[in-house]
């Protein structure tokens, strides 16, 4: 079946970690290195009429690409606005931008996609989470809701994007709730680093007293081998992209269904660490052909971009 790379970034509005660059012109230069076939980006302006270098992006990015780009309007002010975009070499078939805000000092909308991917269906959702955990929570309730009203269980379908979600709060309810995977989690290979860093939380120190490792090791008085036993190893570290100097916040995500993961990374340091301040997500995926109702019958949306405005559905 076909193999698809995909990648999630936030983009930083087109701007370095500081906000003292413009970064258009180099992650446009790396992303064609990468090659992605499907790229869900997050705080993307598509109007900036103080800075031409930072005016819409979403059509420099879908030039310089050669894809097709859909950009969900999210967040609009007087003289600029951003919001989420999909980038595809696909063909899209439906485009709509759906408002989560919870309150007016965060603008935020659901960027969902319908691609055309070989013949089968996919479904793209770009997200990006508030900063505060109750606004994250409704967000995600309205995000379930809305797969589950539109998107058929046996349909194909990829959610990445910033969560915002740095205590791990949200990613069960969500997994269960719609039965999809995180990239990360049973992929067959994983090619980036982790730093390994130190679990002194009660509940693994717990199991670790439960599994004997520790007790033996301290009785023996093996303290290395103990501390050891507490040490997150990098392959089992959790895939941090925040703040990409230095990731060590798990903020960026990507779930999936009706995809085998062949392989998922962070994209650390340079050149990543001077284009944003989060670090790219890059997953290979494989669609299975079981998981999808081939041929859709829509028409493709033939413009090279396409303007989505957010909207409130009943």
């Amino acid at each position: 079946m076909t193999r698809i790379t995909v990648l999630s970034h936030n983009i930083h509005k087109g701007k370095s970690a500081l906000g003292v660059r413009s970064t258009l012109t180099p992650l446009s230069r790396h992303l064609r290195r990468v090659k992605p076939d499907l790229i869900f980006l997050q705080e993307v302006q598509g109007r900036n009429e103080l800075n031409r270098r930072l005016d819409g992006q979403h059509d420099t990015l879908s030039s310089r690409l050669n894809m097709q780009a859909v950009y969900g309007l999210n967040s609009q002010h007087a003289q600029t606005d951003h919001g989420n975009v999909l980038l595809s070499r696909f063909p899209v078939l439906q485009a709509e931008n759906q408002d989560i805000s919870d309150h007016r000092l965060e603008q935020r909308g659901l960027l969902h996609v319908l691609v055309n991917i070989d013949g089968y269906p996919v479904h793209c959702f770009v997200v990006h989470l508030g900063l505060f955990k109750q606004s994250r929570e409704r967000q995600l309730s309205a995000i379930i809701e809305r797969i589950k009203r539109l998107v058929e269980p046996g349909e194909p379908l990829i959610i990445a994007g910033d969560f915002n979600d740095w205590n791990e709060k949200l990613a069960t309810h969500l997994m269960s709730s719609l039965g999809i995977c995180d990239v990360f989690e049973g992929c067959v290979q994983r090619h980036d680093s982790e730093v390994p860093k130190f679990g002194f939380s009660p509940k693994r120190m717990y199991q670790q007293w439960e599994q004997s490792d520790l007790t033996q090791n301290l009785e023996a008085g093996r303290i290395i081998e103990s501390l050891k036993a507490l040490v997150i190893k990098p392959q089992d570290a959790a895939p941090r992209t925040f703040p990409a100097i230095f990731p060590w916040l798990r903020l960026d995500r990507m779930y999936q269904r009706g995809f085998v993961v062949h392989s998922a990374q962070v994209l650390k340091g340079k050149p990543w660490s001077e284009i944003s301040d989060h670090s790219p997500l890059l997953v290979e995926l494989e669609l299975m052909a079981k998981a999808s109702t081939k041929s859709p019958s829509t028409e493709p949306i033939n413009a090279r971009t396409a303007v989505v405005k957010k909207a409130k559905l009943k």
